[in-house]
């Protein structure tokens, strides 16, 4: 009897481990960084593992008001391939800094618990 709850014990203290562990996880992706870039190089975004954008840089030659759209576009298209290198960052982030910790359970994507 006394034996399943040696092992209940070890299994909370195991998931408070996780839990720290998923924490510091998440507080150092902002210290990983992408970059995407539009226009063959005339806009380029960085984005932090947070999924935030930390800077756009845009070319002056694409600063015209009559290309106003053409720059809106290509900064969207900047920061969606910027967000799309960024995933598998995070992922193998998530990977390493919670390694040993879960047996390997197939199918459990632990990068799908991010932000």
């Amino acid at each position: 009897m006394f034996g399943n709850l040696g092992n209940m014990m070890d299994m909370v203290g195991k998931m408070k481990d996780i839990q720290a562990r998923m924490q510091e996880a998440q507080q150092s992706l902002s210290t990983i960084t992408e970059t995407g870039e539009s226009g063959a190089g005339m806009v380029r975004a960085t984005v932090n593992g947070l999924k935030q954008v930390v800077r756009v840089e845009i070319e002056p030659d694409v600063m015209t008001p009559d290309d106003r759209e053409m720059l809106q576009d290509l900064i969207v298209a900047a920061i969606n391939k910027a967000m799309e290198n960024l995933e598998p960052r995070i992922r193998e982030h998530l990977k390493k800094s919670t390694e040993g910790l879960l047996p390997n359970i197939p199918g459990l994507d632990l990068g799908n618990m991010m932000p």
